[in-house]
């Protein structure tokens, strides 16, 4: 089943416009959710709106959004109302201006989604789109009007489409300083920093998504098979816990060393390994 679209809109270029889907790029189906349950009757729990003040019920018909405005004091604003607020972001997306998407610092990235034609009449303009800002190794900036909420956004060339990407407001972001602090410098030993930039050297690795499994979540799913199956849940032994350094200098050249052994095990040939050395060989510690 295809995903429901996020948006349908019309995507612009100076004169040049297409219609557009957005559609989100991630998937959260397969995370483990639980309800609330009344533990007396083993029926699902229903979420009610309650009266402030009395404490009874409120009808669905009843319930309307309220805008504060003094204290206790609300100014009523009706659904249709709010509907009826439309700018161009509701339904345009007008790239505004390209930038290197170095330049934007990681930390303004907040949602992705995939941008792709709506219909056939579509697919030219769309792909002159795509294919220009691709030949240009630019992003585009443009705003959007998604979740009664409009967001700066970036486009870039993805895959055969585009991917979109909500921005974080700058207004949002707190400023490095305000959690760093004016922290001096330390003086650093150049011999740490080796020993420590060889480690690094040791783990590198091609980035492969597929290896990222959500492991708190498969011991869930093991807890609840468990209770399934009537057997008491499994016991997990709690993680030790690191502790400050006390020698940096000794734990870099052990965690060298480490990784070292690991490396020549992994690149020594099977056959030439002693089975039994194998496994009376002490594990290291990652």
């Amino acid at each position: 089943m295809a995903p429901r679209p996020a948006w349908k809109g019309y995507l612009k270029l100076s004169l040049v416009s297409c219609a557009v889907e957005l559609t989100g790029a991630t998937d959260q189906s397969e995370k483990v959710s639980f309800r609330v349950i009344n533990r007396k009757t083993g029926n699902t729990v229903r979420r009610q709106y309650v009266d402030g003040v009395t404490g009874k019920p409120v009808a669905d018909e009843d319930e309307v959004k309220g805008y504060e405005i003094g204290d206790d004091e609300y100014l009523l604003v009706e659904e249709d109302e709010i509907e009826a607020v439309q700018i161009e972001s509701s339904h345009t997306l007008a790239i505004e201006s390209f930038v290197d998407r170095a330049d934007i610092p990681q930390i303004y990235f907040d949602t992705p989604y995939y941008l792709t034609p709506a219909d056939d009449v579509s697919e030219e303009a769309f792909a002159v789109i795509r294919e220009a800002m691709a030949k240009q190794k630019k992003a585009g900036l443009a705003r959007i009007v998604l979740y009664r909420r409009e967001r700066p956004v970036m486009i870039e060339p993805f895959d055969k489409g585009l991917l979109l990407t909500t921005l974080r407001y700058d207004k949002t972001v707190r400023k490095p300083d305000e959690v760093f602090g004016d922290r001096a410098k330390t003086k650093l030993d150049p011999d740490l920093i080796e020993l420590a930039s060889h480690i690094i050297d040791k783990k590198q690795a091609a980035f492969d998504p597929s290896g990222f499994d959500d492991r708190y979540q498969d011991a869930l799913l093991e807890l609840i098979q468990a209770k399934q199956k009537g057997k008491k849940p499994p016991t997990v032994r709690p993680a030790e816990r690191p502790a400050n350094v006390v020698n940096l200098f000794d734990a870099l050249k052990k965690s060298l060393a480490g990784e070292s052994d690991g490396e020549a095990e992994a690149k020594a040939p099977k056959a030439k390994r002693s089975p039994a050395k194998a496994s009376s060989r002490p594990r290291k510690s990652a």
